[in-house]
């Protein structure tokens, strides 16, 4: 079973590599005109070509390029509708033959769309009737009968990536432009969302310069944020971090000679509620910092706290 995944791993590299040598300034003029459209870019296919158009035109969207998939059955029910003068069609048919998809070129040419093929053979029907056509031609499929697209709808795929890819860089598309398209999702939390949005204001664990180690002790275990901060709201004199105690008590054991001025972390790092997660992240990491304040630094009053772990 290892040789024969090993075996598929190689048939399906050795098609990608083949279909590298194809791409030619096709591809180019490809980008320049999408790039130049003014309409959504609507994939096309069917059986395992549609699946993978599905795929691709996913990509596009959530990469700066408005796409869909339009079913070719669906077409003809109605979801032409979908299609404005202004779109541009991409349509997917290994063979380039599809009866399918064949059918909706009349109409799309009536529409005056412009027509882009992704086809294993530039002489099909579909390649000759596009405006552009992308070779993904194969060596051969990966299927032991030949027969399974395999080897072709992994090319038709990278194929899809490469034109999502190339947009991107032609567009100059930035992380925070994905995080806008993926609000869900972690790196969308952290470009999109604020520290504000997240930090904890409840119950902050502030304790009094003067304070005996067992008040210490116990406001450290009440706050559950593995620290204190020193002083109040509005007079932030330092913090204190688990850390900072152990480190203590391994010097010195006697916990009556504990001052918690001597342990305390003096000039904290306070950072404003308005800056994003991403931000505030970038610096804790720079001050190997898992905890910071959020307030005021000027003032050195607090608002809040905010922890790169436990779900942040």
């Amino acid at each position: 079973m290892k040789d024969i995944a090993q075996r598929v791993f190689n048939v399906e590299i050795a098609a990608l590599q083949h279909v590298a040598t194809l791409i030619d300034d096709s591809f180019t003029n490809i980008v320049q005109t999408i790039l130049q459209g003014k309409g959504k870019l609507v994939v096309t296919g069917i059986g395992k070509s549609g699946l993978i158009g599905k795929k691709i035109a996913a990509t596009l969207s959530s990469t700066g390029t408005s796409s869909f998939f339009l079913h070719p059955g669906e077409a003809f029910h109605g979801d032409l509708g979908m299609i404005g003068a202004d779109d541009i069609i991409i349509m997917i048919s290994y063979s380039g033959e599809t009866d399918e998809v064949l059918k909706l070129i009349p109409y799309l040419k009536f529409n005056k769309n412009i027509l882009i093929g992704i086809t294993g053979s530039p002489e099909s029907t579909i390649a000759k009737n596009c405006d552009h056509n992308l070779n993904v031609a194969i060596t051969q499929e990966a299927c032991p009968l030949k027969l399974a697209p395999t080897s072709s709808t992994t090319a038709t795929l990278v194929m899809g990536d490469a034109l999502a890819v190339a947009l991107m860089e032609a567009r100059d598309f930035k992380p925070a432009d994905f995080a806008r398209f993926h609000p869900g999702g972690s790196l969308g939390r952290k470009l999109l969302v604020k520290v504000k949005d997240l930090m904890r204001v409840d119950n902050l664990p502030f304790i009094a310069i003067n304070a005996t180690f067992a008040e210490l002790v116990i406001k450290m275990s009440e706050g559950r944020l593995g620290m204190v901060i020193i002083g109040t709201a509005d007079d932030v004199k330092g913090v204190l971090t688990d850390g900072d105690l152990r480190r203590a008590l391994v010097n010195n054991a006697d916990t009556t000679k504990l001052i918690i001025a001597d342990m305390m972390t003096r000039n904290p790092v306070i950072i404003d509620e308005e800056i994003f997660i991403n931000q505030a992240e970038q610096l804790m990491i720079e001050k190997k910092i898992a905890t910071v304040l959020v307030g005021n630094s000027n003032r050195f009053s607090v608002k809040g706290i905010y922890q790169i772990y436990n779900g942040n």
